[in-house]
């Protein structure tokens, strides 16, 4: 066989013995049942199908429809949500069509900054100004990790932007979007919540449910606390439906991904039984693991607010070297976490930020409770604290994470990380030459 199509497969075979060792804590990360994963090598990764459900510009969509009318209408059910579009193919591109839609170059956009929490689209060097927008911060109050309500208020009057944007990438608690609803309809302003790293906890009800507190639109991705496939998805009010569409598709979608849509249906499905019990099972995960790392000495920010109210514990390590080298070091223990910014980083930390960001989606989605949550915290004090060697306690590691290789809050428990490719089976049989 080609040498390069076999370096190839044996990574992505040493990928997959990987993370079926390691303890996976990436706050934006999750795993799909093997139902919803197996579609994605199906005939639909290889079609396309531009427009609506209905009005194809392409034949041969018969089936696409049916599977994207009903991928529709789960979505409506599940989030209660007027409008949905499905077709965004991550949730950067879900901010950029609402900010076509909603806004021309020159507006004026509130957001977080980035060391506030705020994600990389929300801010002038990525998706917004990209659109052209000006671009301002919510006041931020670092102590409570969210965004001060009242000077937010006064911010809205006095900037007056065409956006009002919520949401974050470091998410411990929700947004006042109730508290903006009043400000940001007396100066004609839209109120965008960005939900990507909560939607699978807004779907599982234990969330705030920002449409309900006013919110215009909600964007997200389909694969952080959602365990579904890399996508994005736009729910907004019926009257605001054809300037989201057309800002979708032609504005910022040719072709989404087929493969993807349907396997994000099945995920819905899975969320509307399994749902509530999972996200509820996250947020015990993250407050009792926030509980332990705190008692063992770790800087585990908003004790006093009982750590977070959802998937994310944060954790301020600038006195064990920093985000980055802390990360580096779990990494080496089979332990996978990314440095984080923090309120009082600027920018030009992102290399070694002060914070650590920890989700519990995945470890949840695998099987684990409380009671593993106190290992997961143990394994950090061993590293961090005791500073033990890392390849030591990656052999425990790996030993631990033997009993949580299935997929669970779904309707196929199966295994987590398998990937089921002759190709690859004969690999580990040795029927190909080794290319290293």
């Amino acid at each position: 066989m080609n040498a390069d199509i076999v370096h190839i497969l044996n990574a992505v075979r040493s990928h997959q013995s990987y993370w079926r060792d390691a303890i996976p804590l990436i706050a934006s990360e999750n795993v799909m049942s093997p139902l919803a994963r197996s579609l994605l090598s199906s005939d639909l990764s290889q079609r396309y199908a531009e427009g609506k459900v209905g009005q194809r510009f392409y034949q041969g969509c018969k089936y696409i429809d049916e599977i994207e009318a009903k991928t529709i209408e789960l979505a409506k059910d599940l989030f209660k949500a007027e409008h949905v579009n499905v077709q965004p193919i991550s949730g950067v591109n879900a901010n950029m069509a609402t900010f076509f839609a909603f806004s021309e170059p020159g507006d004026k956009i509130i957001s977080l900054k980035v060391s506030d929490g705020g994600h990389i689209s929300h801010v002038k060097y990525s998706s917004a100004g990209l659109r052209g927008l000006k671009v301002y911060h919510h006041p931020f109050d670092a102590e409570k990790m969210n965004i001060d309500e009242e000077r937010m208020v006064e911010e809205i009057l006095e900037v007056k932007p065409k956006i009002v944007l919520f949401g974050a990438s470091l998410f411990l608690f929700p947004h006042p979007v109730k508290e903006a609803v009043g400000a940001a309809r007396e100066i004609g302003a839209k109120i965008v919540y960005d939900g990507a790293h909560v939607l699978g906890l807004i779907a599982g009800g234990k969330f705030q449910d920002p449409l309900r507190e006013g919110a215009d639109v909600l964007t997200a991705s389909t694969h952080k606390t959602f365990p579904g496939p890399q996508g994005g998805i736009i729910f907004c009010k019926k009257e605001l439906a054809r300037e989201i569409d057309l800002a979708v598709f032609p504005g910022t979608v040719s072709n989404h991904h087929l493969h993807h849509l349907a396997a994000f249906g099945i995920t819905l499905a899975e969320m509307k039984e399994f749902g509530q019990e999972y996200a509820e099972q996250v947020i015990k995960n993250a407050k009792h693991l926030a509980k332990v790392l705190y008692k063992m000495g770790f800087n585990a920010l908003c004790k006093q607010y009982d750590f977070t109210e959802s998937h994310q514990i944060v954790i301020d390590v600038a006195d064990l070297g920093g985000g980055k080298e802390v990360a580096v070091r779990l990494e080496d223990a089979g332990i996978i976490l990314n440095g984080n910014l923090l309120p009082l980083d600027s920018d030009m930390d992102a290399d070694n930020p002060s914070g650590i960001r920890i989700g519990t989606q995945e470890l949840t989605r695998i099987g684990m409770k409380e009671e593993e949550m106190k290992e997961v915290a143990e394994f950090l004090e061993r590293v961090l604290l005791k500073e033990e060697p890392p390849e030591r306690v990656n052999k425990d590691v790996v030993e631990m994470k033997k009993g949580y290789q299935y997929v669970h809050y779904c309707f196929d428990t199966g295994k987590a990380y398998d990937f089921s490719c002759n190709i690859l089976n004969l690999l580990s049989k040795g029927a190909f030459i080794d290319c290293e």
